[in-house]
């Protein structure tokens, strides 16, 4: 079973997401902000992130950034953003943008574990 971190300050989203994958066969552990999701993908093993970009206490580049550090790049990073534009797609493996479909999450999240 793949294990996902999942990182939102919003927690209907955090919880939609977390019950969709949940529902999917995924095992999901939840932060509620970018500097929890720290501390917490630092003391786990996870086959990929999904992150919120803004939020409070580190935001979701920062994730990204301690995560490519941490695993040399070999975990992905989703990031989802209301204003995917406004991201340099170099930070993100692939972004959602708010809203998305539950088609698209688990259509993204899967492409990254048919890869391997």
């Amino acid at each position: 079973m793949h294990s996902i971190l999942a990182i939102d300050d919003e927690a209907v989203l955090l919880n939609f997401i977390q019950g969709i994958l949940e529902h999917s066969g995924f095992s999901v552990v939840t932060a509620n902000d970018g500097l929890e999701g720290i501390k917490i993908f630092d003391k786990g093993k996870f086959d990929l992130v999904i992150t919120d970009v803004i939020m409070p206490n580190a935001d979701g580049c920062a994730v990204a950034a301690f995560v490519r550090e941490k695993t040399g790049g070999s975990v992905p990073v989703i990031g989802i953003s209301g204003t995917p534009w406004m991201l340099d797609e170099k930070i993100f493996d692939a972004v959602l943008a708010k809203p998305f479909s539950i088609d698209c999450l688990l259509s993204r999240v899967r492409s990254f574990f048919s890869r391997k």
